[in-house]
């Protein structure tokens, strides 16, 4: 996985090395949400956004530098701080609500993305100045994040993947595609506004803790098997209630949906500052963006 972040890293930055210009860095803020077994109302698992809790948006933060390799296409190296929770108390579903569980987990994500630009107005307001541009794009690429979910329990959050809750100790760093739409706002030739939506299929199915079934074998330690089987935690009145639904959570029985991957959804605002570059060829072909060119008049001394 370390050789992984070398790539992506060295993807982005040898770049600079040929030419160091057309770059921006900036940050980025915005809400999260994410996609996986905690969600939904009375049905069971839906694809993309119709399983999602809009009560447990959340918060995310970035930095983030790009570089334009092409006309239409740029490359984008981020690193992103990502809060996503669910909780099973807000469902109307019996089989996730009686499993009662919740989670929230703080994902770091470094991310290498390809961005292309499919409509492009240089010259807002068309002053002929060309200080004030537009750009719209779509993204996709590959990213490599840290993942580790915890769950309220008694008081305090403990970490789920100590406790092998389905047997199974699941990576903490994995694999995830993000792709997307954007677009960004350039002023006064340096700054630029943008927004962007992005969608992270990722390569686990425990962002959330919960994928297959329940051990077979139940954990030693009451502790263990309070925190693993939450139905005990009920009250009596809910199993009254629903005696099936219940009973349907014991050691061996399904758990969660692992036929599906987990996945992210966030959006941001982002700010960036864009460098004027410093290479001859930079300033040879593309003066006019960030001023005129000024020649250098070459003295010449007569000879008698």
């Amino acid at each position: 996985m370390k050789k992984l972040i070398y790539l992506l890293l060295l993807i982005s930055f040898s770049a600079e090395f040929k030419a160091q210009w057309l770059w921006d860095y900036g940050v980025s803020a915005g809400v999260t949400n994410y996609l996986g077994d905690i969600g939904g109302k009375e049905k069971t698992r839906r694809d993309f956004v119709s399983d999602m809790k809009l009560s447990k948006t959340r918060w995310n933060g970035g930095i983030f530098a790009r570089y334009k390799w092409k006309e239409k296409l740029s490359l984008k190296l981020a690193f992103d701080y990502l809060r996503i929770e669910g909780n099973d108390n807000l469902s109307t579903n019996p089989g996730r609500e009686y499993r009662n569980f919740n989670f929230k987990n703080d994902v770091f994500a470094l991310s290498q993305t390809v961005e292309y630009f499919f409509y492009t107005d240089p010259d807002l307001g068309n002053t002929y100045r060309y200080k004030n541009s537009f750009r719209a794009y779509v993204f996709g690429g590959l990213g490599a994040f840290y993942t580790n979910p915890k769950s309220f329990y008694q008081g305090e959050w403990v970490k789920m993947r100590d406790y092998f809750d389905e047997g199974v100790q699941y990576k903490q760093i994995v694999l995830g595609i993000p792709m997307g739409i954007g677009c960004y706002f350039t002023f006064n030739k340096r700054n630029r506004f943008g927004f962007e939506f992005n969608y992270m299929k990722t390569f686990t199915d425990y962002l959330d803790d919960i994928s297959g079934n329940y051990p077979s074998t139940p954990p030693s330690g009451a502790y263990a098997q309070g925190l693993v089987l939450r139905t005990t935690s009920l009250p009596q009145s809910m199993k009254d209630a629903n005696p099936g639904a219940y009973d349907s959570h014991t050691w061996g029985a399904k758990r969660g949906d692992k036929t599906n991957k987990d996945a992210i959804v966030y959006m941001n605002v982002t700010y960036s500052r864009v460098i004027r570059g410093k290479s001859s060829f930079y300033r040879a072909k593309h003066s006019s963006f960030f001023g005129k060119n000024k020649r250098k008049v070459r003295k010449i001394r007569a000879k008698f």
